[in-house]
């Protein structure tokens, strides 16, 4: 699929946040919502910063997207996420309604949308979002793959 110049663009600002991720030591992964063609919520994965397993880089997004647009539903709104999101940030997704979600890489240990389960598209949901994966993914797979290499240097 061949993506526009707007997308790629918010894409972009989804990587600038998962690069803060990977400055701050955290599994690069970053995430941004739009609205009317805007981003109104970023997020990037703080989950050993805060020593919460659910500060994900989407969970993150959502919360601030909710409180800007003071709703718990974002059925106007598109995530772009670096990484497929987890089971965990697929039912997030889900649970706020949102439009479309569009992703870097997928993610074959974790991933909800396609790799290890699919319950974005599963069809057992009322409001499904429309899935668009493979937007800018080899700048995605490399934050990730230098993350990890740099873990496993560290480790020995």
């Amino acid at each position: 699929m061949t993506f526009s110049d707007v997308q790629n663009n918010f894409m972009k600002t989804a990587l600038r946040e998962a690069q803060k991720a990977f400055d701050e030591d955290e599994v690069p992964v970053g995430a941004v919502i739009v609205y009317d063609n805007k981003i109104i919520a970023k997020g990037h994965n703080q989950v050993e910063l805060l020593q919460d397993s659910t500060a994900h880089a989407e969970m993150i997004a959502i919360t601030s997207a909710e409180n800007f647009l003071s709703s718990k539903f974002l059925n106007e709104c598109d995530i772009y996420i670096t990484a497929e999101p987890c089971a965990m940030c697929a039912g997030a997704i889900i649970l706020s309604r949102l439009k479309c979600v569009y992703f870097g890489t997928f993610e074959p240990k974790y991933g909800a949308a396609g790799s290890l389960l699919n319950l974005l598209e599963s069809g057992k949901f009322n409001f499904p979002p429309k899935v668009y994966s493979g937007l800018l993914e080899e700048e995605s797979k490399y934050l990730l793959r230098n993350f990890f290499d740099k873990k496993r240097k560290n480790s020995f």
